[in-house]
């Protein structure tokens, strides 16, 4: 970390790695620390091999309120520190193989928005925002907003988005299918953490090549080229060599809880 106060916290908690976005008193907006903590944050996870999925949520009433724009008009570098490479706040051109669950309190707005949509999933508290309201301060969303937004949503509900700069609640978020589900603020991170155990119950290789190409079938056309295929091949069957592949089916046989070892 770069400050005494580190931007954002990481703790473990059985198979799920919890990060917390910690500048309450800037709303989480993202500055150089903030990307450090965070984007390191990730790294981790995705090197401890007892980790099968993160949460990212953050203190305070606002989940990230974007980028620190007196740490922009001061010309600071608010870039993850040695890791330019992994984007705003250090996520955003960041992918790891695990799930990232995004536990949205409070506003996620500009910045906030769009690690919203960098992360796989969401769990929205009541009280949550959205929006990208860089149009209306003269900037754009260029942290993903615009590339991820209309590929998350239909393209006409994402130009009206991109171009009012509007704010959604949380139920029009959900409607519109940015979040998974929305919640009580009080249940945001028993929630976040349910729908994480849920998926941590599963065999980790077979979760992470099925996220791999969740993501990457859009680099693609048709369902019906040769050339998905191939790369479908080459990301998915392996998982059918792998140890768990076998101790699933023994399991199911034996009628008990399979014992995954990411082997």
């Amino acid at each position: 970390m770069t400050e005494e106060t580190p931007g954002a916290l990481y703790e473990v908690r059985g198979n799920v790695a919890l990060i917390t976005l910690n500048r309450p008193e800037a709303m989480n907006s993202v500055n150089r620390a903030l990307s450090t903590g965070l984007g390191e944050g990730l790294e981790r996870a995705d090197q401890d091999p007892t980790v099968r999925v993160v949460v990212l949520t953050a203190t305070g009433r606002a989940f990230c309120a974007g980028m620190d724009l007196k740490a922009f008009a001061a010309g600071e570098d608010v870039s993850a520190a040695g890791h330019p490479e992994w984007g705003f706040a250090g996520m955003v051109r960041h992918p790891i193989s695990k799930p990232v669950i995004a536990a949205v309190n409070g506003f996620a707005m500009g910045g906030g928005t769009e690690l919203v949509l960098a992360a796989d999933l969401a769990v929205a508290a009541e009280s949550a925002k959205f929006g990208l309201p860089e149009v209306k301060r003269g900037l754009v969303a260029a942290a993903g907003g615009v590339l991820r937004l209309p590929r998350q949503i239909p393209v006409r509900k994402a130009m009206e988005l991109a171009l009012t700069g509007r704010a959604v609640t949380a139920q029009e978020a959900a409607d519109l299918g940015l979040v998974n589900r929305v919640v009580d603020d009080e249940a945001l991170l028993e929630a976040a953490f349910e729908l994480a155990a849920e998926i941590a119950a599963n065999a980790p290789l077979a979760v992470q090549a099925t996220k791999r190409m969740i993501h990457e079938q859009a680099r693609f056309g048709s369902d019906l080229d040769d050339e998905i295929w191939q790369h479908h091949d080459e990301v998915l069957l392996p998982v059918f060599r792998t140890a768990d592949a076998m101790e699933g089916a023994v399991a199911f046989a034996e009628k008990r809880t399979p014992v995954w070892k990411g082997e």
